[in-house]
């Protein structure tokens, strides 16, 4: 958006008014503007995660129920029946450390990629940066991460696994994790203004990219000249370096995360110019 001031005069006083254009084309990022309205990216954030919990009965537990359930059904489907190798650790905290980074990433990418259309009403009535809205989603689900990650040091206690030096390595890790859904909430939410079968492909997207990611079995399984082709899914590196760092099971695979910072910071910046330049029809289209 440009604004630019139009003085207005009359018989008995002038002022300033502030006309807010659309820009066409491809369109830098003004972070000066989003520094501005930093107050409202709070209050949405805070909206939220007031939002997920409000009127419910087991409150901040329903961020345990999907890591804890889900840990439960693969120990006994791939860890007992297919017996999928879990790297030398116990099953149930081989993948749970895997599902805490992962229920994240799903749980944000979603959200994020239906940002536009569930605050559709906003886009008509008020200008704001429109880049805060599918980034509001990507932090407030930040606080169901530190929630199921909590367990994740009571099933280590449990199984007599101590961590890792490497666990100081884990912020970098969750920052990548977080530009990862960002990147592609940003695409995502862009293209389901214009293209609603977006919104219904999720579920199937996200169990794709489930599967394909080393949540059931471990990163180990695929021969060493397909790895840095592998590594170009970030939550690759994300998931197998959550493992190395807590459980130990292998090194850190800075293979891995080299090739997927790269790849997220491709989706992060390529995400953020995609979404500048349609949101001009964001409030014509939701």
């Amino acid at each position: 958006m440009s604004i630019r001031p139009a003085t207005l005069n009359n018989r008995q006083n002038a002022f300033v008014q502030t006309i807010i254009e659309p820009k066409r084309g491809w369109q830098v990022i003004d972070w000066q503007e989003l520094v501005q309205y930093r107050d409202l990216f709070y209050f949405l954030v805070r909206r939220d995660i007031k939002v997920i919990y409000q009127q419910t009965v087991l409150g901040f537990a329903w961020a345990l129920l999907q890591p804890i359930f889900s840990m439960v059904v693969f120990s006994v489907i791939f860890g007992r029946l297919a017996d999928v190798p879990s790297d030398g650790v116990p099953y149930p905290l081989f993948s749970y450390a895997a599902l805490v980074p992962w229920t994240y990433f799903s749980s944000a990418m979603s959200a994020s990629t239906q940002s536009l259309i569930s605050n559709s009403n906003m886009l008509s009535k008020v200008y704001f940066p429109r880049l805060m809205i599918p980034m509001t989603p990507v932090l407030a689900k930040l606080s169901d991460f530190v929630i199921a990650f909590a367990i994740v040091g009571l099933l280590m206690l449990w199984y007599r696994t101590p961590p890792t030096w490497n666990v100081l390595w884990l912020p970098l890790l969750v920052l990548l994790m977080v530009l990862t859904a960002a990147g592609i909430g940003m695409w995502l939410s862009a293209l389901s203004v214009q293209y609603r079968d977006v919104r219904f492909a999720m579920n199937f997207l996200s169990q794709i990219l489930m599967y394909a990611a080393p949540v059931v079995w471990p990163a180990s399984l695929i021969p060493d000249q397909y790895r840095p082709l592998y590594g170009l899914y970030p939550m690759v590196g994300v998931i197998e370096g959550f493992r190395a760092a807590l459980l130990g099971t292998t090194p850190m695979p800075w293979d891995l995360i080299g090739i997927g910072t790269l790849s997220a910071l491709t989706l992060v910046i390529s995400g953020m110019f995609y979404f500048r330049r349609m949101e001009r029809v964001f409030a014509d289209v939701a």
